[in-house]
């Protein structure tokens, strides 16, 4: 899928396999239950203008923009034709979905690591999450902090956003700056530890959720319960963890009455769902592209110069992140 040599006809259709496997992993994220307060295929947990049906048509209006984000990312387009890309899918989603809001954190987050794939692909680089990392920072960084330190100063314009500067929280602008490290830190490593200690695809899932959950500041559970209703997400999945999370006997009955709590105080925990599905798109990325893989000596010396500064940066962030959260990722 990587490799150098490949045709572009072969090129294309790998690109295009980029964003075909976003789509694949929001309906991953959709179809799974238990999921505390979340929509799935069982309940609507805490919502009432949105159900499966609201989230696959959503899917559906979707379907070309994670392809041509990763198109986009192949390109080297700069960041003001990514944003252009997600407000116009903003658009398709709620027109789809007559006004509701099902996957705005998705078209941001997960549209910008399909970008950051395309562009491993055209610089023949492995798909590895040090790497995604990497090239998000070198490419888009410096557009991504702009645009997060516009935001604290500006009037806020989401429910995220007023959440994030009444309670000095870090906003989902603020992760994608920093390379995303709830996703990289804790949630990926959290789903590849439950997967290594022989839990289902199923049970491994839940487990990278709650690891999100524990630790994320998840604007729209302060916007639906307040910062004590954030509050309570973060202790009870801690909670759930710390008991042994999914490899617990009983960890099922567990899940599903937390999720009753939620729904009781009417807490949705989006934005870690939002991180559940990116992680399950780089796991089944790490899983296609498990076969050889080139090297840096593809990438222009001072673009490898800076991914190389900025790898360094992320494994030393990656052995303090892995000593302050063990038991997220066990």
């Amino acid at each position: 899928m990587w490799a150098d040599q490949q045709p572009p006809s072969h090129r294309s259709s790998a690109v295009y396999g980029l964003g075909l496997a976003a789509v694949r992993a929001l309906y991953t994220e959709v179809a799974l239950e238990p999921k505390p307060g979340l929509v799935s295929f069982r309940d609507c947990g805490s919502h009432t203008d949105m159900n499966a049906r609201t989230f696959m048509r959503s899917l559906f209006a979707l379907r070309g923009y994670f392809p041509n984000m990763a198109r986009a990312g192949h390109a080297g387009e700069p960041f003001a034709v990514l944003e252009s890309l997600g407000k116009e899918a903003e658009a398709r989603m709620l027109s789809a979905t007559r006004g509701v809001n099902t996957h705005r954190g998705a078209i941001f987050g997960l549209g910008l690591l399909c970008a950051s794939a395309g562009q491993l692909l055209a610089q023949g680089l492995p798909f590895t999450p040090q790497h995604v990392r990497a090239v998000l920072m070198s490419s888009w960084g410096d557009a991504l902090a702009q645009r997060s330190g516009a935001a604290r100063l500006s009037a806020p314009v989401s429910n995220g956003q007023r959440a994030a500067r009444r309670f000095g929280l870090r906003s989902a602008g603020d992760e994608a700056a920093q390379a995303f490290p709830v996703l990289f830190d804790v949630t990926l490593p959290a789903l590849q530890a439950a997967q290594q200690h022989g839990a289902g695809d199923r049970a491994a899932r839940v487990q990278a959720l709650f690891a999100a959950m524990a630790v994320l500041d998840d604007t729209n559970c302060v916007h639906r319960g307040g910062i004590d209703g954030l509050r309570f997400v973060q202790a009870s999945a801690r909670q759930f963890l710390q008991a042994g999370g999914v490899l617990q006997t009983n960890w099922l009955p567990q899940a599903r009455e937390i999720h009753n709590a939620f729904v009781a105080r009417n807490l949705s925990p989006g934005g870690s769902a939002d991180v559940l599905a990116n992680a399950c798109w780089v796991a089944s990325l790490i899983t296609a592209d498990h076969q050889a893989m080139p090297s840096l000596r593809g990438a222009p010396a001072t673009r490898q110069s800076r991914l190389q500064g900025w790898l360094h940066g992320v494994r030393n962030d990656e052995r303090d992140s892995s000593k302050a959260l063990p038991e997220l990722a066990a």
